[in-house]
This record gives structure tokens, C-alpha cells and sequence, in this order.
């Protein structure tokens, strides 16, 4: 008797619960594949409150581990956050779909100099979502003197108290600048002596971080790291001794933009959310939250002088003259790339 009434009480829940798992089933959504704490989580929170569509959200940590993803899980995400150069690999896999722009009016919310970029020169695929720079995040309690030079990272007194990205591309980037190449350089002597010379700095580096870079900064772990301003802006807001420059050998200007996977079940609620995203108010709390710049012209006017003022998320053009995007690596110079790479990380 007593498993005849647990069988039915079983029974009753599975059937009481079935309306809400088709009405779960049956509701709309976007699944979002971001880098984590790179959106204000209040945005989706308004966005699924104006539309009714539910934001699933999901994260990566390096653009190899997204692209990966992208090719295993096919119609798993319908709105991702590239870097630029992964971009021109998308397109050229035919990873990403066309934007339907009619879906999209507040693109014309956008600065018109970021659209048509070198990794979709026909901006038939991508929308900006934010962009910045790289350079050096410093402690002026512990650094007296100007920092204007990536030469500053390999300066003995600064042993153990430098942080480098644990990054390919943005590591040797700033290195290849430092000795006065391309980031993009695919030069193989070019490639070689930014190797040697980021093993010559490996004994001066406390470590190799990304995500933690600015907590250990803003405690005061460090004297000097390699930073994007995004991440420079966060630090300073919490420590007051630190401070960011873009060294005069120039570096790298970046963009991350929003793209829909050619694989998306979800294609126009994607174009929804990217509209969305582009509403000024929208686009303000956004940059407001993370701190870096904003493609978003509209947006701009509304955070006023707090935004204008500020050379770290508004840098002067003379900065940006400086500065270069990157490209994507072909697969005959990523394999080159992540030789020189292990070279660097098992130097002792």
C-alpha cells in the first residue's frame, strides 16, 4: 500500500510539473557566449524584462578555447564576443552568419569610424561592442620615473614585481613593438628575438596572469603589468597610486565585436539583443560597468566630461597613430607562434 501511494504521489508531481516545462520549453532565448564579467548582469535582467526572451549565459577565457567550442557544438550559442582578428578566421571558415541589419536600427548609434574594420571590411558580419587599448598599469609608489617605454618591463630594479598577460598575441605583440616590428609580424628573426628577449625578462616576471591582473594591482601586489585599459580603469578606480600609459613605441588598438554563429537557432533574437546592446542608456551602463571605451557615439554624449576626460578610455589620437590591430595568424604561423610561446613559459 505504501509503495501503491508513493507511486502515485510520484505520479501527481511529474504530471503537475509538465505545464512548466513546456512553458519553460516553449520560451524564447538567446544563448550568449561571453568572456565572464564583461556585460552588466542588469542589462540581461532589462533585456529579458522589454522582450520575454530568456539570456542563457555561458563564458570562455581565451579566444582558441570560443573558436574550439564554436566548431564542436554547432547551434549552441547564437550571440558570441570575439577578439577582432578571430573574426577574419570566422569569416573565412564560415563560422558566422550575415547580420540581418533591418534588425538592427541603433547601428546607426555607432562611431562610423569603427564600422567596415579590417576584419569585416564589409561589415556584413559584426558590430562593435567595445574596444581599447594595451599598455603598462603602474604603481607610482613603486615607479618614480616616466613610464613611456615597454623598456621599462625589463629594467632589473623591477625584478619580481612585474606582471606579463599570459597571452600569445599580446605579449609577444608588445614585445615585437618594443623592438620596433609589427604586432602582426610573421618575420621568423622578427619572431625569434621577441622570444629571446621575453626568456632575457622571464626572471624579472612575478607572473602571468589576465582576469587577476588588476585585483593584484589594485592590492598592490606589483610594481608594473601589462594591461588592457579596461582592466587599467577597474584598478585605479580602487587604487589611487596607480596609473596607465600607452608606451610611445606603440601597441596594439582593439576591438571586440558581437557576431552570430552561422550555426544560431536563435538568429533573431541574437539581432534583438544586439540591437539592444547598441541603445544608448544601454550602451552607457554597459561601459559604465567594465570600463572600457565605447564604440557607442550616442552613448558618449550621455556619460559627458566622465568619459571625454579620461585618457585611459579616451585616448588621445595621437595614441591611437601609434597603434596597430591585429590580424589573424594563418595556420602555418600559429604553430610557429605557439612554439615561441613554449619556449617563453618553460623558460627557467
Amino acid at each position: 500500500m505504501k509503495k501503491l501511494v508513493s507511486l502515485v504521489s510520484v505520479l501527481v508531481l511529474c504530471f503537475s510539473m509538465l505545464p512548466l516545462n513546456n512553458a519553460f520549453a516553449d520560451q524564447e532565448v538567446v544563448n550568449v557566449y561571453n568572456w565572464y564579467d564583461y556585460m552588466d548582469e542588469d542589462v540581461f535582467a532589462l533585456f529579458e524584462e522589454e522582450t520575454g526572451i530568456h539570456v542563457n549565459k555561458m563564458y570562455f577565457t581565451t579566444n582558441e578555447d570560443m573558436m574550439v567550442q564554436l566548431r564542436v557544438s554547432p547551434g549552441a550559442y547564437d550571440l558570441v564576443f570575439p577578439s577582432d582578428y578571430c573574426v577574419e578566421r570566422m569569416i573565412a571558415e564560415g563560422l558566422i552568419a550575415e547580420i540581418n541589419f533591418d534588425n538592427v536600427p541603433n547601428l546607426v548609434n555607432v562611431n562610423p569610424d569603427l564600422i567596415n574594420p579590417d576584419y569585416d571590411p564589409e561589415n556584413k558580419y559584426s558590430v562593435p561592442f567595445m574596444w581599447g587599448t594595451v599598455g603598462i598599469l603602474y604603481n607610482t609608489k613603486k615607479v618614480e620615473e616616466e613610464v613611456n617605454s615597454w623598456s621599462i618591463l625589463w629594467d632589473e630594479k623591477y625584478a619580481d614585481d612585474i606582471i606579463m598577460l599570459d597571452s600569445i598575441r599580446d605579449t609577444l605583440g608588445v614585445t615585437l613593438k618594443y623592438l620596433g616590428y609589427s604586432m602582426n609580424s610573421r618575420n621568423l628573426v622578427e619572431l625569434k628575438a621577441a622570444t629571446d628577449k621575453l626568456i632575457e625578462q622571464k626572471p624579472l616576471v612575478k607572473a602571468y596572469y589576465v582576469d587577476e591582473t588588476k585585483d593584484k594591482m589594485a592590492a598592490g601586489d606589483a610594481a608594473l603589468a601589462v594591461v588592457y585599459s579596461g582592466d587599467a580603469l577597474y584598478a585605479m578606480e580602487l587604487n589611487e597610486d596607480l596609473d596607465y600609459a600607452v608606451p610611445k613605441e606603440g601597441s596594439n588598438v582593439w576591438i571586440d565585436p558581437m557576431v552570430i554563429p552561422a550555426t544560431a537557432k536563435n538568429k533573431e533574437n541574437a539581432e534583438k539583443l544586439i540591437n539592444f546592446l547598441c541603445r544608448p542608456d544601454i550602451a552607457q551602463k554597459n561601459c559604465e560597468y567594465i570600463w572600457y571605451s565605447s564604440p557607442n557615439a550616442a552613448a558618449i554624449e550621455l556619460m559627458g566630461e566622465d568619459y571625454t576626460e579620461n585618457t585611459t578610455i579616451n585616448p588621445d589620437p595621437s595614441v591611437l597613430e601609434r597603434c596597430e590591430f591585429f590580424h589573424d595568424i594563418p595556420d602555418n604561423y600559429l604553430t610557429i607562434y605557439n612554439s615561441f610561446w613554449s619556449q617563453v613559459k618553460n623558460a627557467k
